[in-house]
Order: structure tokens, then C-alpha cells, then sequence
């Protein structure tokens, strides 16, 4: 019995040690960060195509959304939520929509992580910029739009989702 107590304990304390690194991370910008010079970076090494996603934190948690099975580029992926950066609009902006539009959730700011690259469904270069996002929530406040995802989680277990996710919540984690 003692060994469990200690094991939840101890438990218990690395939930807290990840969420402070996650929160008071002193490497991590502000959302204030230049998104103009972020979108100018991405185009002067041929990125055209621009997505924005949300590491979002709540109870030590991070929520992951499990791409619809009838997708056809990547169906039943677990990613972040995510999604393109329409024509003017800016990257907190598109942010916060893409964040309501998937999961019904209303976000303030957050910080910039990091970004990564791929191509998108039609080949084009594609640069996701992610915000780590603190998010006092209900779980159940989470109101998935069901054209988009099948399911969702809030988890510390990233292993089903893809390796550029997993390295950025890490990332968020980490830095």
C-alpha cells in the first residue's frame, strides 16, 4: 500500500513539474511574437501555404483530435487542432477561429512554440505555426465538428499522434 502511495505521489508531481515547465517555460515567446516575420521566413524558403495549430493545456493535460475516418489526406490521425491561415488574416487570428471551428473551445492568447513543414493534400509546401494555449476547461466543453474529427482525447500519452506533433508538444515541454 505504501509502494502505491508513493507511486501516485510521485505521479502527482511530475503532472506538476510538466505543467509548470509548460506555463513558465521563459523560452517560449509570447503570442505577441511578429507573425509577419514568422510568414516572411516561411516564404523566403518557398513556403506558401500556411497553418496555424494550438498545443492547448488544461489539468495537465493536452487535447488531441482524431482526424475523421472519411478524410481522404490523413484519415484517423490524432493531431492538434489545426488549420489553415486564410487570405489576411493573421496568425492569432486564424488561431483563435480554427480552435473554435474544430472544437467549440473560445482561446485567449498563447505563446509560440515552433513551427514544422509538410505537404499538404494537393503538394503544396505547407508551414504549421503551433501556440502552446492554457485553458482552464470542463472537459466536456469540447464540441468537436463531426466533419472534421471522430473523437477526441486530453491525454499525456502522444504516441498515436504523428511525429511532427509529438516533437512539438515536446518542444513545448522542453524548451
Amino acid at each position: 500500500m505504501a509502494d502505491r502511495a508513493r507511486r501516485v505521489r510521485r505521479r502527482k508531481e511530475e503532472e506538476n513539474d510538466l505543467f509548470m515547465r509548460l506555463i513558465w517555460h521563459p523560452g517560449l515567446t509570447n503570442m505577441s511574437t511578429d507573425h509577419d516575420e514568422l510568414i516572411s521566413q516561411a516564404k523566403s524558403v518557398g513556403i506558401t501555404r500556411f497553418v496555424v495549430g494550438a498545443v492547448i493545456l488544461s489539468n495537465n493535460q493536452i487535447l488531441v483530435l482524431k482526424r475523421a475516418s472519411r478524410e481522404s489526406f490523413l484519415p484517423n490521425l490524432w493531431e492538434l487542432p489545426s488549420g489553415k491561415v486564410d487570405q489576411g488574416e493573421d496568425l492569432g487570428t486564424a488561431l483563435t477561429r480554427e480552435v473554435f471551428e474544430e472544437t467549440g473551445l473560445s482561446i485567449g492568447s498563447g505563446r509560440y512554440v515552433d513551427h514544422f513543414d509538410y505537404k499538404s493534400k494537393s503538394g503544396q509546401a505547407t508551414r504549421q505555426f503551433n501556440f502552446l494555449i492554457t485553458y482552464d476547461v470542463d472537459k466536456a466543453e469540447v464540441k468537436l465538428n463531426a466533419e472534421e474529427h471522430d473523437e477526441y482525447m486530453w491525454t499525456n500519452d502522444f504516441s498515436p499522434c504523428s511525429p511532427q506533433v509529438q516533437e512539438m508538444i515536446k518542444k513545448a515541454i522542453l524548451l
